[in-house]
């Protein structure tokens, strides 16, 4: 069984590290450095690549049976349209902002599956709402999720292990939810709330486009958010780099020289950002879902909390990313869903195998999701 893995940073490092001990894995990247680091691993071959070649997709995956595509955002969606083009089932972790479902007339003509958006969230908490969509009329669906460094350094207290232009991009994407069956559409990093959680004591959250497909596969549930989750405080600085003009895409002339503000901050910001390989961080999730099962009201509680596994390195973000990913990947490999078509998580989650085998998969690997019933809203 060969897969190949697209991207090798730090989550998708992970993935093909997991992979590599069951399956043949190939890693591809351009960047020399990254592969370098997964050679060591002794089992996953590496090959240097021009993954923006969009072309050369149908040559370089031939050999392969399936794929798992971590690209960053910006590439995904032609990167997965390219994938689905050379006849490769996918996995597909990239979070693009653009409609993945517009490739599923494609990808049934190809007689592919593709699995998007799966990740922790969007990915198992989309998984976890179309379980129990399946099993209950759900009126109430919401999401608190963030992923945070332990050690909170100012002003920002915050890391993240991918570049902080995908992290840009959930601060500039409208942020849409559902409540009383309408579209709401605000912008991203309103809303402020403090949460009092377990394990981490008080955190913000704010509007965040999170909800994705699920606007689109569940308009029947009246009331959906999505909110993101970061130390007290972070939204507000955010705000100010925007209304100072930080975060502006249009070039501007400073001292004779063209600049686009948003690319220097996101340079600068890199370094602000990055997580370094010995720095711990830890997830969190926090779903609560109230509906109606059998004549009585229900209300289910997932929380998720986990950090950089001290053993391996790897960081919480990249467990419980790449982990949901290859479960997910597991359950295409094992024949467990065999549709054909591009498939947001929720519509995995339907499956009540599905869910079961990547709950245990994601246990397996200590990443847990604690779940709690009890009745009323």
């Amino acid at each position: 069984m060969q897969i190949a893995v697209l991207g090798a940073g730090m989550v998708g490092s992970a993935i093909a590290k997991d992979l590599s001990l069951n399956y043949e894995v190939t890693s591809f990247d351009i960047s020399a450095t990254s592969l370098m680091k997964l050679a060591t691993n002794g089992k996953i071959k590496t090959e240097i690549c021009d993954l923006s070649n969009y072309d050369a997709y149908s040559n370089f995956l031939a050999p392969f049976q399936w794929v798992v595509c971590a690209v960053p955002g910006f590439m995904g969606y032609q990167a997965l349209e390219a994938i689905i083009n050379a006849g490769k089932n996918v996995v597909d972790i990239s979070f693009f902002p653009e409609d993945a479902l517009q490739l599923d007339i494609v990808a049934k003509a190809k007689g592919v599956t593709a699995i998007v958006d799966c990740g922790v969230a969007p990915g198992m908490s989309n998984l976890i709402l179309g379980y129990h969509d399946n099993q209950m009329t759900v009126t109430h669906f919401e999401c608190l999720v963030g992923g945070l460094p332990k050690l909170r350094v100012l002003p920002f207290e915050y890391k993240a292990p991918f570049s902080p232009i995908d992290v840009i991009e959930e601060y500039t994407r409208t942020a849409r939810y559902v409540e009383q069956g309408q579209l709401i559409s605000k912008p991203a990093l309103s809303d402020v709330e403090w949460h009092d959680l377990p394990h981490v004591g008080t955190l913000e959250s704010f509007n965040s486009d999170g909800l994705r497909s699920l606007i689109y596969t569940m308009p029947h549930i009246p009331n959906m958010k999505e909110k993101t989750l970061r130390y007290p405080g972070h939204a507000a600085l955010m705000k100010a780099l925007f209304k100072a003009g930080f975060m502006n895409r249009e070039p501007m002339l400073v001292d004779g020289q063209t600049v686009v503000p948003l690319e220097l901050t996101t340079k600068l910001l890199f370094d602000q950002w990055k997580l370094e390989e010995d720095e711990e961080e830890f997830t969190l999730m926090k779903i609560s879902i109230s509906g109606e099962k059998e004549g009585s009201r229900q209300h289910i509680e997932y929380l998720l909390y986990d950090e950089t596994d001290k053993t391996s390195g790897i960081s919480s973000m990249s467990r419980t990313t790449g982990y949901t990913c290859n479960a997910a990947l597991n359950v295409l490999i094992k024949g467990l869903f065999t549709e054909t078509g591009v498939f947001p998580p929720e519509l995995l989650g339907k499956s009540a195998s599905s869910y079961s085998f990547m709950m245990q998969y994601l246990k397996d690997r200590n990443v847990i999701y604690h779940q709690r019933i009890s009745g009323g809203v």
